[in-house]
């Protein structure tokens, strides 16, 4: 099978809101908050490509829901995704084999992770992320809203970002730098997955994945 597998690059920006509380514990490789987490995971594909083919400016998103210490292998997660409409066929070919895991590197061993992926749907994705890393955001009209603004507070130099070096339980692979937000929107309800929500943990973690 990999030997069929053409060799494949992407470089984007990452984020995720979720139901734990600021900074969320699973970015420690640590139980959620509450025991359980549910959130949105948003994707942007700055530049790639899976072999001949062109993803840049792609965008997918995935919902997700679990209980326990995921990182600890006490639980998997059941997640919902959605795909960028705006592919064309082999785009969206090359992104579900490269989100699916199948076709190697870092995503095959998030895949691990998974015990149930309950749907998977072509939508409209809106993303957004600020130069400065201000802000970022994330939308299926009707569906998902995903909104946070960077963290700050009384000691936090003007213009700088809290940020956390090679965190344990990065959703992006290992080695990256995570920048923590506060979650302004956070509503979701589709894909039997419900919830609304805001104040709660966000992070931006840019991504960079190859394979086979």
């Amino acid at each position: 099978m990999a030997m069929n597998i053409p060799s494949w690059k992407l470089l984007g920006d990452w984020f995720d809101v979720c139901k734990c509380s600021i900074p969320c514990p699973c970015e420690f490789a640590q139980a959620p908050t509450y025991g359980d987490c549910e959130g949105v995971l948003a994707y942007h594909i700055r530049k790639g490509n899976y072999g001949d083919t062109t993803l840049d400016g792609l965008n997918a998103l995935a919902l997700g829901s679990f209980k326990g210490n995921i990182w600890a292998g006490e639980t998997k997660v059941t997640l919902g995704l959605f795909f960028d409409e705006r592919a064309d066929k082999q785009q969206r070919e090359a992104l579900q084999m490269i989100f699916s895991g199948k076709a190697g590197g870092f995503m095959a061993e998030f895949a691990k992770l998974v015990e149930e992926v309950r749907a998977i749907e072509f939508a409209p994705i809106k993303f957004e992320v600020a130069a400065d890393l201000a802000y970022w955001t994330a939308e299926i009209p009707g569906k998902v809203i995903a909104k946070a603004e960077a963290l700050t507070g009384p000691m936090t130099p003007a213009g700088k970002r809290v940020q956390t070096l090679n965190p344990p339980g990065s959703e992006v692979g290992p080695g990256t730098v995570a920048t923590w937000g506060t979650a302004t929107a956070d509503e979701v309800d589709t894909m039997a997955f419900k919830w609304k929500r805001s104040g709660k943990s966000s992070k931006y973690i840019p991504f960079d994945w190859s394979g086979p």
